[in-house]
């Protein structure tokens, strides 16, 4: 982490008193706006994203960077997915990695310093930088895939309304019942360091999962027949569930594909246009979440099998549900 600008190797603990995992706050919270008193004003090739493959966090937000048609609109640099002593670095000569193409930084914990001297806290993905102002705008995922979501309609390609008025509420109570059950829950299994903080996670994780399971008989998405945010949020967990979570963090009372509903909906969702062009299994699982340890080969999915999800009723004939 930095403190004051200077790197630190010796890491903050991810855990409270308790053994329960404590994620940290997000530091950076400004918000582009079209609108002509905002600092942040949408543009193309003003703004430009940071991320790294394997982390779900980042997966969301280059995700509706793809889906919303922002890809020539906001680049994108992607960092190594293997992280050593030094943090998040820019690897251009491995595959699936790019340099930093905008401060030509070796590491991302420079990208930080660049915006703000005097930073003090966590070097995170995704990262949103301005380059007008040359500091980093937003660093909440949701917070950027909200407004890449929202604030640059006239800019890009056309894309999918991922974020639609009337909906708005009850997307975002999806969003916040499984941020803290199922996205975060997975963490809070993987990370405990007590035996109860465990239990609780992961009872967590798996009633959110049998709910949603149970949604899903009835209807496509998360919020009804569109696909949204809450879908997006969800959908990086999900593809890391059986391949990751399972085994890594602990989360092995059952695998996602032997639920009836959610694996043909994650299935549905993985070959839904712009979802399987973010996904890179090898950074997934290779260099992020077995990093240093051999990899586990299977469970061997085929993401690619029909899922029979497009036989179900549209919004009009269904309502959207939170645990």
């Amino acid at each position: 982490m930095l403190v004051d600008g200077e790197w630190k190797t010796d890491i903050e603990p991810y855990t409270d008193e308790s053994g329960a995992f404590d994620r940290t706050e997000t530091s950076f919270r400004d918000w582009i706006q079209d609108s002509p008193e905002s600092r942040f004003q949408p543009a193309t090739d003003r703004y430009h994203l940071y991320i790294a493959r394997n982390c779900p966090w980042a997966h969301g937000a280059a995700l509706v960077r793809q889906l919303a048609g922002l890809t020539d609109v906001v680049s994108m640099d992607i960092v190594d997915p293997w992280r050593e002593d030094d943090g998040w670095e820019f690897t251009p000569e491995k595959e699936g990695c790019t340099p930093d193409t905008v401060n030509g930084c070796t590491y991302l914990r420079d990208v930080y310093v660049a915006g703000d001297p005097e930073y003090t806290g966590r070097v995170t993905v995704p990262v949103l930088w301005d380059r007008k102002h040359e500091t980093i705008v937003n660093n909440e995922s949701i917070e950027i895939m909200q407004m890449f979501a929202t604030e640059f309609g006239d800019y890009g390609d056309e894309g999918r309304d991922l974020y639609p008025d009337g909906y708005r509420d009850e997307i975002d109570r999806i969003i916040d019942s499984i941020y803290d059950s199922i996205n975060n829950g997975v963490y809070r299994a993987g990370f405990a360091e007590s035996q109860a903080a465990y239990n609780e996670a992961v009872t967590d994780v798996f009633d959110a999962l049998d709910h949603w399971n149970e949604v899903l008989a009835d209807q496509r998405y998360l919020a009804g027949d569109r696909l949204t945010l809450a879908d997006v949020r969800l959908f990086p967990t999900l593809i890391r569930f059986d391949e990751c979570y399972h085994t890594a963090f602990k989360c092995n009372k059952q695998y996602l594909h032997q639920y009836d509903n959610l694996w043909p909906y994650l299935r549905d969702l993985y070959q839904t246009p712009g979802f399987v062009e973010t996904v890179r299994m090898e950074h997934i699982k290779d260099d992020g979440y077995y990093q240093g340890v051999i990899t586990p080969i299977g469970p061997g999915l085929d993401y690619e099998q029909p899922h029979k999800r497009d036989e179900l009723p549209t919004a009009d004939e269904t309502t959207a549900q939170t645990p």
